[in-house]
């Protein structure tokens, strides 16, 4: 098999820098990254849920904060609350509010793809669309009522 068929193209006529020979003298695609590929939805939607899923690790250290100034009295907690109540702590916990919806929509969005189901490029964008839009109007609605009920109060 020559090295053209390996590639899937004729590397000498190139002119895209897409493929590398490699020191052993085959010519393979370039790896694909930022550079090679074009931009779109369901990149940005696969990096939001890596980064909601970190910052949930975050949160989940941040709750076991609340618990440890439950344990530690009332003294603790009423700081662990007079931070959380503050406008830094309000925009941690909106946050964190908009990773847990936006990693939920993601890992329904994964179930549905695992499925066999919306693989096609226009059906993944809406799909990616709206999973983002969930995360959103979740997280706006939950602290709109969570104002508006007097639960929260700046």
């Amino acid at each position: 098999m020559s090295n053209t068929a390996q590639s899937g193209g004729d590397a000498r006529d190139d002119q895209t820098g897409r493929f590398v020979r490699q020191p052993n003298g085959r010519v393979r695609p370039l790896s694909p990254h930022l550079q090679v590929w074009r931009w779109h939805v369901t990149m940005l939607g696969s990096i939001l849920n890596r980064m909601t899923g970190i910052a949930l690790y975050f949160g989940l250290a941040i709750v076991a904060l609340w618990l440890l100034a439950l344990a530690f009295g009332q003294d603790s907690y009423d700081l662990f609350s007079r931070f959380s109540g503050s406008p830094l702590g309000l925009l941690i916990w909106i946050g964190l509010t908009f990773s847990l919806m936006y990693h939920l929509a993601g890992g329904v969005r994964h179930l549905i793809w695992d499925g066999g189901a919306m693989l096609s490029p226009k059906d993944a964008t809406s799909l990616t669309w709206l999973s983002i839009g969930f995360g959103v109007v979740g997280t706006v609605a939950f602290w709109a009522w969570l104002f508006a009920s007097g639960k929260v109060q700046l």
